[in-house]
């Protein structure tokens, strides 16, 4: 079988530091749990037969359930080039802005809703999913031109892991879906990443992930542990992430940054890897 890979860009993606994570994956282990599932690049690349995936963004874990169904993958993908023939800035605020009438908004279908999804996570600034205290997305467009915003082959690849392994996707707190976690189980923690400085980037939903949630989330990491649950976190190497996890293992690598707007601010910085085992 074809191994998939992330069909959007997502912030924090980990298809950079894949290597360097699966040095540090356990070998063996039951079930698989990512409550932060993003574009799904650890996933995609462990393949595991039994998963439960995850995500507080409920217009990126709708893109993944159309993906599970053939006959509304292709009415996606046929929205999807009727938006690449129409692409220009105008257009883009066009789709962008149905947010803004709720009860429109309400009134699309499934396939629809992810199509423009996907449309505007290839057509944004960076790739960029941002949304404002009205759960309004508000990236601005990339003014390119023309625009590729899926790969027929990869996503009949997505499609065929998904249905043909156990696959549960849900909507919801980090916390509820990792509930069925239990001891031989793996999960692995992507949150929004604490903050380096007001840069930093958290808003993937309307709620935001300060450092409350990071102790809830730490706490959430405990609880696991306790349970005989293999658990692995990514962060920021940031003293506040350091003092929370001081009792498990830090490793810290270092990765490239690439979505502030200053060109001269992007560049590698540190980040931790945090094990139980």
């Amino acid at each position: 079988m074809t191994k998939p890979k992330p069909f959007m860009k997502w912030v924090g993606g980990k298809r950079q530091l894949i290597e360097q994570i699966l040095k540090y994956i356990p070998k063996e282990f039951n079930t698989y749990f990512e409550p932060f599932i993003g574009g799904g690049a650890i996933l995609f690349e462990l393949m595991p037969n039994q998963a439960v995936i995850s995500d507080y963004n409920a217009e990126l874990i709708n893109v993944y359930s159309i993906l599970c169904s053939p006959p509304k993958t292709k009415k996606m993908c046929d929205l999807l080039k009727q938006y690449e023939s129409k692409n220009s800035e105008e257009y883009y605020y066009k789709i962008r802005n149905i947010d803004r009438d709720k009860k429109e908004f309400e009134k699309l279908k499934d396939y629809e809703r992810a199509s423009r999804t996907v449309y505007l996570n290839k057509t944004c600034f960076n790739g960029l999913y941002r949304v404002n205290s009205k759960n309004e997305f508000n990236v601005p467009c990339n003014k390119n031109k023309k625009v590729n915003t899926f790969d027929k082959d990869n996503l009949t690849a997505v499609n065929k892991y998904l249905t043909n392994n156990k696959i549960t996707i849900l909507n919801c707190d980090f916390e509820k879906a990792v509930q069925g976690a239990k001891k031989g189980d793996f999960v692995y923690f992507d949150p929004p990443y604490d903050s380096l400085n007001d840069n930093s980037f958290t808003s993937y939903t309307d709620s935001g992930f300060g450092r409350e949630e990071q102790v809830r989330l730490f706490n959430c990491y405990k609880e696991l542990d306790k349970k005989g649950v293999k658990v692995m976190l990514s962060n920021h190497n940031t003293t506040f992430i350091n003092d929370l996890y001081k009792d498990y293992n830090i490793i810290v690598v270092n990765a490239k940054r690439s979505i502030n707007s200053n060109g001269n601010k992007r560049g590698y910085v540190e980040e931790t890897i945090i094990t139980n085992y």
